[in-house]
């Protein structure tokens, strides 16, 4: 009997050792185990997401930590609405700003709802490092510095964009609300409200991206500080094109989307500017402007020790003076 436990106790040793950066630096696995550890990986991603459902599901309700309550917060907009606008369901107050449930479950579905997504927020850095952990060991040292570079900055800006989305939306609430207003009074049913809302702060936090990607792709060559240069006016008008339509139709969140996006535009093309200012010295270091077309480049070479193994910085080192 003994003997089967150590064998079993043998094969997790050996299972978590693949898994082990230190052990296996460069994640050597079978396709089998690939899809194991993804399948691991993804699990613990989900009860992270689902972990900050509850305490975002609890949160909708009470105050955390001193923090006003979920629902207050995200009730704010609409509860900023002048009074002459908003249905008076009893003695006035509070109660005006109350969204309307039209279906039984229609509450329960909005607080699980705001609670998944707040809770998603909140604990992202846990479900984000089960992400990193399954690629980070395909990748050579200097990629997943990078890599972490523009994650945490693609958090940043994600957080950006929602926060000025929550910031403009009183605005762009109270101007649609605001026509024909004469003839109505408002009174919006909590689904579509969190819809509204929850839309806008995704789209203003995913559009808020695009500068970053624009960075990534040329830091990876594909586009270049010239040719960003000379279509500068053509993204401009796509950008504000772009704004109007994802935006609801009122100009103040349109505005603010395509103006934001506009300054980051033009901070990603000073990034790329120096980027490219820094490859053409070290081009001209090399020589390489000089050479003629049926000229071979001076590659420098690191050639691997006697047993045919060479280090990550050797591999990435002939890489990087190809690329």
């Amino acid at each position: 009997m003994a003997e089967p436990a150590t064998s079993e106790h043998a094969g997790r040793r050996g299972k978590r050792r693949r898994r082990s950066r230190r052990h296996n630096p460069d994640g050597t696995m079978t396709l089998i185990e690939h899809v194991y550890e993804f399948r691991r990986r993804l699990s613990y991603a989900l009860l992270a997401i689902i972990a900050g459902g509850i305490v975002g599901f609890i949160w909708f309700d009470n105050g955390v930590a001193g923090l006003v309550s979920l629902g207050d917060l995200i009730r704010g907009p609409y509860c900023g609405l002048p009074s002459d606008m908003l249905v008076d369901f009893g003695s006035g107050g509070t109660q005006q700003c109350q969204l309307l449930q039209t279906e039984p479950f229609e509450a329960f579905m909005i607080r699980l709802k705001v609670g998944i997504a707040a809770g998603s927020v909140l604990f992202a850095p846990f479900w984000l490092y089960q992400l990193w952990a399954f690629i980070a060991p395909g990748l050579y040292p200097s990629e997943r510095k990078y890599a972490r570079i523009f994650v945490a900055l693609a958090s940043v800006l994600f957080a950006a964009g929602a926060v000025l989305a929550y910031l403009i939306t009183p605005f762009a609430l109270r101007m649609l609300v605001g026509i024909g207003a004469e003839n109505f009074q408002t009174a919006l049913t909590g689904s579509k409200y969190i819809s509204f809302i929850l839309t806008l702060l995704i789209v203003f936090g995913v559009s808020f991206e695009v500068p970053l990607l624009i960075v990534m792709l040329n830091r990876v060559g594909v586009v270049r500080y010239d040719q960003l240069k000379r279509w500068r006016r053509g993204i401009i008008m796509a950008m504000f094109v772009f704004a109007a339509i994802i935006t609801p139709a009122d100009p103040f969140s349109m505005l603010a989307l395509a103006l934001a996006l506009v300054l980051l535009f033009e901070l990603a093309i000073q990034v790329a500017r120096v980027h490219d200012k820094k490859l053409a010295r070290q081009r001209e270091h090399l020589g390489w402007d000089s050479l003629s077309d049926d000229e071979a480049a001076p590659f420098e070479y690191q050639p691997s020790g006697a047993d045919g193994d060479a280090s990550d910085e050797q591999r990435r080192g002939s890489t990087d003076d190809v690329t």
